[in-house]
């Protein structure tokens, strides 16, 4: 007997493989395997195809960027030959959410996802490194932290081909961030766009689309994207899908009012007519945690009505940003600089201890998540005086100092002149493994890439900076058979490169871009940890990306051959404009 969840496997495997170009699935026909030759060959390994079906083994054949040859090919030579006997072979990973915006800029290697098999980043979770005006380039560079860079561009393409002409190891894709849309044109106070205003952010929208970006990204829990009114995201939206763009949202809430966040987000798909997707769907504090039956339903529900609705997720119990989150959004009303002259008014430093122990819904409190201080941990400090206290609590900081937690809350922010980068304790297990099970899930490590070298291990992280993707094929997959190894390669690779409509990638067929994974699936497994966050993941043996080795037996090659990638709404007749100059 056939179960329920098998059949919905094939009927998603068909609709996948359906959706296909016929260029993409087929490509060139390949030639007879006698006698060719290859710029690289990849030999013995059990193929894992990016649909989801049965894997096979074979060997596959690689000239230039792309997959020429997939079948038995031992007669062919190559200038490079892979060994892959006993190894998995499947599509390079597509990180869903990706802040690896300013740390590919520091390093392009980005091993420390490059080494879990991650050969597509995609950025915008709400900011976007463009378009800029000058007085936010310049607000950039004053709060850069370790990280410290030029910042030559103004647009977000011109980001993306800075990003390549410098030398990544990785593809990169972003949406544009609707908080930086709102940045450009409104500035960081809370007020509604008017008529005028919200033309000039369609506008830039626009724009943006015609140059590639893939579509509208919001992170709502945070001022000042919390100010925007959910009619202001659906005209952003709506003119991202004249050009086949995307709405992925960090919603508006993940804990007491998650369900009206998800509403939220489906009315804007509805409305906008647009795919939209949850960023690193959660529920967040433990008496949310029941929620998830809920969400998930709502999911399924609207995707039966014909929406495209998604979602991504990190496979850790904990989230990370910053320490402020933890405070009111009207306390960051005018951005930072307003926020530190607050925390220096003993009036509006009490208003603001109430709202930071006071349970409510009509933010997103993340200190009232997490459900202790102890529960709250100190990752990264821009002040060389404070960094002796990364890797400790909120709690053992209070005790340090002898304050509240509270009060050591604003008296850090305001001392770092930072938003503090924060661990915070709010998932349970359980959740992680029904989101895991759901096959319209795919994985985003909302991390940067990193590596356990200088200036990364000035501060502290998230273990999923170096561990997301390979903690799913070791833990969740090896391990524990939350899904099964093909199922999870999907979701990694074909699933998300569906979603963004990634051309001629996600997919291990002949015509198809050579963006290659090799691993171990009996040893794939992420070794960081919140007390060690900076260790490298193991398993991965080999990634090629657009055809060129970078990770060889382990090891980066040095190689960088990544490449901007563009949503189909480029124009390809038309450079991209500059956004009009203004004063914000």
């Amino acid at each position: 007997m056939i179960k329920p969840l098998e059949l919905l496997r094939k009927a998603l495997v068909a609709i996948l493989v359906t959706a296909l170009p016929i260029a993409t699935l087929a490509g060139p026909r390949p030639q007879s395997p006698r006698a060719r030759t290859f710029d690289a060959i990849i030999r013995g390994g059990m193929i894992y195809d990016g649909t989801g079906g049965a894997p096979m083994r074979a060997d596959i054949g690689i000239n230039g960027d792309r997959i020429a040859a997939i079948g038995n090919l031992k007669s062919a030579n190559a200038k490079t030959v892979v060994d892959a006997t006993g190894l998995a072979v499947a599509p390079g990973f597509i990180n869903m959410l990706s802040w690896s915006v300013d740390s590919m800029i520091v390093d392009g290697k980005s091993q420390g996802e490059l080494r879990q098999g991650v050969t597509t980043q995609i950025f915008g979770e709400g900011d976007s490194m463009g378009p800029l005006t000058e007085v936010m380039r310049k607000r950039r560079l004053e709060q850069q932290g370790d990280l410290k860079y030029d910042i030559p561009w103004t647009t977000l393409a011109e980001y993306l081909t800075y990003l390549e002409k410098r030398g990544v190891s990785q593809n990169v894709a972003s949406y544009i961030g609707a908080t930086t849309i709102r940045e450009y044109v409104i500035g960081l106070e809370d007020k509604k766009a008017t008529p005028e205003q919200l033309d000039q952010m369609r506008e830039l929208v626009r724009r943006e689309m015609e140059a590639g970006a893939l579509g509208i990204g919001t992170s709502l829990i945070y001022a000042p994207a919390f100010y925007a009114p959910t009619e202001e995201l659906i005209e952003m939206c709506k003119v991202a899908a004249k050009y086949k763009g995307k709405y992925i949202s960090h919603m508006r809430s993940e804990g007491n009012r998650l369900i009206e966040a998800v509403e939220e987000l489906i009315r804007i798909s509805a409305e906008a007519g647009l795919p939209a997707e949850i960023y690193h769907l959660k529920a967040a504090g433990k008496e949310n945690w029941p929620k998830m039956d809920k969400v998930i339903a709502m999911v399924n529900d609207a995707r039966r009505r014909g929406l495209k609705i998604t979602a991504d997720m990190y496979t850790y119990p904990a989230g990370s940003t910053g320490l402020d989150a933890a405070m009111p959004p009207w306390a960051e009303d005018g951005g930072y600089e307003a926020l530190f002259k607050r925390l220096q008014d003993p009036e509006t430093r009490k208003k603001i201890a109430a709202a930071i122990t006071t349970p409510t819904s009509e933010w997103e409190n993340l200190y009232v998540s997490a459900g202790s201080p102890d529960r709250i941990l100190l990752v990264e400090f821009k002040s060389d005086k404070l960094k002796p206290y990364t890797g400790k609590t909120l709690g053992e900081v209070a005790k340090l100092r002898g304050k509240s937690p509270e009060e050591t809350i604003m008296d850090l922010v305001l001392e770092d002149r930072s938003r503090v980068g924060t661990v915070y304790f709010m998932m349970n297990e359980d959740n992680i493994k029904k989101q895991i099970r759901q096959p319209w899930v795919s994985f985003g490590s909302d991390a940067a890439s990193m590596s356990p070298e200088e200036p990364f291990i000035k501060s502290s992280t998230h273990p999923r900076a170096y561990g997301n993707f390979a903690r799913l094929l070791g833990k969740y997959v090896r391990e524990e058979k939350v899904i099964t190894l093909q199922e999870a390669i999907r979701r990694l690779s074909g699933l998300p490169a569906m979603n963004l409509a990634l051309d001629h990638r996600g997919f291990l067929k002949v015509g198809m871009y050579a963006d290659v994974v090799v691993f171990d699936p009996a040893t794939i497994a992420d070794r960081a940890t919140f007390e060690k966050p900076h260790q490298f993941a193991v398993g991965v043996k080999h990634v090629f990306v657009n055809g060129t080795q970078a990770i060889k037996d382990g090891e980066h090659t040095g190689a960088k051959p990544g490449r901007a990638l563009w949503g189909p709404g480029k124009s390809e007749k038309k450079a991209p404009d500059r956004p009009a100059k203004t004063s914000r």
